[in-house]
């Protein structure tokens, strides 16, 4: 049995001992500190106290009543550094939100330490020990991308579920894009998965890959797609929005996309599937009697809409003053640069309205009925739809509503550092994509949530930090988490709900 022991030292100050007794000698096991006040010596009494309980398990006779303040002397402390504890608890609370608690622990840390601060694999691993103190080996990684690979039917129904529960999705309308996400490298793989293509980040010389994303009106992510790099993206849409609709036993669906997607091909198979569809226009594309139809309808009136029947069905149109202007300028810039490059005989340089006088191509001349042709169409956009019974308003409103897949696309590739990728065999780029998937998802809940932006939601969160102290008396480790104000109250308490 231990017991607390004070005596006097030379100096007038009361030293507080831990002792034993054996055979009625006396046996000094620790020396706790010296008091110079009655609270320094309360204080160092309790350290006594609580030492004993957890050395011997030795329950007090009379249980404490109120919480004593311990006073412990700075001397007495030896500082471990911080940790971001805080933001790491209010994550994993998100997490709990989207049901992800059956996922491998691993992978929500690796997706929580990609929204904090994006870096490799293997240095995603280091900061999780630094930031939070959980330690993964390497071994644990690379044991675990199977797994991570095969989980990705599963998240996609977890992230539908939050968009149904939390944003009101109904799966009557989606919006998709695509992307191109490059390779630190320019090799192509023996997998045939990495491949030089048009590239939507000016790297047409370094392999990659494409990438289809649906999302919510809101721009909630719901699913994507990994494509070989050479892919068109017109041959993506399909394939993802098919996959999407059997996956969820969808009736009725409208898809909006940009010009890209639009083929005859594809307006027959998504008529074959039965999907309603809004699409982006080239209607420079349209005849040119037609294209004259559409001048006269719109009048260059700001926001009035017309429609007219195509050989690619219903198209839907409609006219900017500020599109007109911005058109106009870049018209004009266009014209100046082919009359300056013909004007000094410059070589063949490939120029809008400049075209070849004859076929052995020596002479270039001024493409009049490009540029007449060009000047009906400013300000006009197109959309081309099968909703023949939705007003034009409702059909160019939804079209309006795909910039958010491209802000998504921002946010994954910039704050999620989603490219250049640095991986080689296919599965752990399948699962280096998934994880900033998963990012996404869990960044645009947030902002969604709080109306911040996820650069401010993470730079709050991260402000909270745990100093850690270790009591050299105990060698117990202190933490004392810094003050989270009302501010951080209110975004907290915003993410829950």
């Amino acid at each position: 049995m231990y017991s607390v022991r004070t005596t006097k030292t030379a100096s007038g100050a009361i030293a507080v001992q831990i002792v034993r007794y054996r055979h009625r000698e006396k046996i000094i096991v620790k020396h706790i500190g010296s008091a110079h006040t009655s609270d320094e010596l309360a204080s160092l009494k309790e350290v006594a106290r609580d030492w004993i309980e957890k050395e011997n398990q030795q329950q007090p006779l009379f249980p404490k009543q109120t919480a004593t303040k311990i006073l412990l002397p700075i001397d007495k402390c030896r500082y471990l550094g911080f940790r971001y504890t805080f933001i790491y608890e209010i994550l994993n609370e998100v997490f709990r939100l989207f049901r992800m608690d059956s996922l491998p622990q691993l992978l929500r840390d690796l997706t929580l330490i990609r929204i904090m601060q994006p870096a490799s694999k293997l240095e995603s691993l280091e900061l999780l020990a630094e930031f939070f103190g959980k330690s993964y080996q390497r071994a644990d990684l690379y044991r675990s991308i199977p797994e991570f690979v095969e989980s990705k039917v599963n998240i996609e129904r977890k992230f539908v579920s939050i968009a149904r529960d939390h944003f009101n999705f109904d799966f009557s309308i989606v919006f998709y894009d695509v992307t191109t996400l490059y390779f630190e490298s320019f090799k192509e793989d023996e997998e045939h998965f990495r491949k030089p293509g048009f590239s939507k980040d000016n790297k047409a010389n370094q392999p990659q890959i494409v990438i289809g994303l649906i999302v919510t009106r809101e721009g909630f992510p719901v699913a994507y797609d990994v494509f070989t790099g050479n892919t068109f993206e017109g041959k993506t849409f399909i394939p993802t929005i098919t996959k999407f609709k059997v996956a969820h036993r969808i009736e009725t669906l409208t898809i909006v996309a940009d010009a890209a997607m639009i083929s005859f091909e594809n307006v027959e198979k998504l008529k074959e599937k039965k999907l309603s569809y809004i699409v982006g226009a080239r209607v420079a594309n349209v005849k040119l009697d037609q294209i004259r139809q559409i001048k006269e309808a719109l009048e260059n009136v700001d926001g009035k809409s017309m429609r007219i029947e195509t050989e690619r069905g219903l198209l839907v149109c409609d006219f900017s003053l500020k599109r007109y202007q911005k058109d106009k300028r870049e018209m004009e810039k266009q014209i100046a640069k082919a009359e300056k490059q013909q004007e000094k005989k410059e070589g063949m340089k490939r120029t809008k309205f400049l075209m070849n006088r004859d076929k052995k191509k020596t002479e270039q001349v001024l493409n009049t009925d490009l540029v007449e042709k060009t000047k009906l169409l400013l300000g006009v956009k197109g959309y081309y739809t099968n909703l023949a019974e939705e007003p034009n308003k409702i059909i160019i409103d939804h079209y309006h509503n795909l910039w958010h897949v491209e802000k998504a696309f921002r946010i994954a590739k910039s704050d999620l550092a989603m490219r250049p990728i640095y991986h080689f065999k296919k599965q752990t780029i399948e699962a280096h994509i998934l994880l900033c998937f998963m990012a996404l998802a869990i960044c645009k809940y947030m902002e969604l949530k709080t109306g911040k932006s996820t650069k401010k939601i993470v730079k709050l969160l991260k402000s909270v930090t745990d100093a850690r102290l270790k009591n050299l008396l105990t060698d117990e480790e202190i933490i004392l988490r810094s003050e989270v104000n009302e501010q951080l109250q209110q975004l907290v308490k915003s993410l829950r709900y």
